[in-house]
C-alpha cells in the first residue's frame, strides 16, 4: 500500500504500538481483499474461475479473523464490547448499545 500507516513519528512509537498499527493495517487490507473478491465473484461468468476466487476469499476471511483475534487479545475492552455484538441474535444496534455499556 502506498501510504504511511503511522500518524505520529514512527521512531517515537513503542514497539507495541507499532505492532498494533501493523495489525490494524493488516485487518484493513484483509477486509479490502474480501470486498474485492466479492465484486469479482459477482461478475465472473466462468464457474471454475468463480470457485477459485471464492476459495481465495475464504483465505482472506481466515486472515481477517486471525488479525481481529490478535487485536482483541491485546485490547480486552474491545473484546468485552464485541462479545455483546458478535455471534448474537436480535437487533445489532441494541447489541452494540449493550456492548458500549459493558466497555464503560
Amino acid at each position: 500500500m502506498g501510504f504511511d500507516q503511522y500518524h505520529e513519528p514512527a521512531d517515537e512509537l513503542s514497539q507495541k504500538t507499532r505492532t498494533f498499527a501493523r495489525m490494524i493495517t493488516s485487518l484493513i487490507e484483509e477486509a479490502e481483499a474480501i470486498g474485492w473478491y466479492e465484486q469479482r465473484i459477482s461478475l465472473e461468468k466462468d464457474p471454475e474461475a468463480r470457485a477459485i476466487m471464492a476459495n481465495a476469499q475464504k483465505e482472506e476471511f481466515k486472515h481477517f479473523g486471525m488479525d481481529l483475534e490478535f487485536l482483541l487479545r491485546k485490547k480486552p475492552i474491545w473484546r468485552a464490547e464485541l462479545k455483546e455484538i458478535l455471534f448474537t441474535k436480535g437487533s445489532i444496534v441494541k447489541a452494540g448499545e449493550r456492548g458500549e455499556k459493558k466497555a464503560d
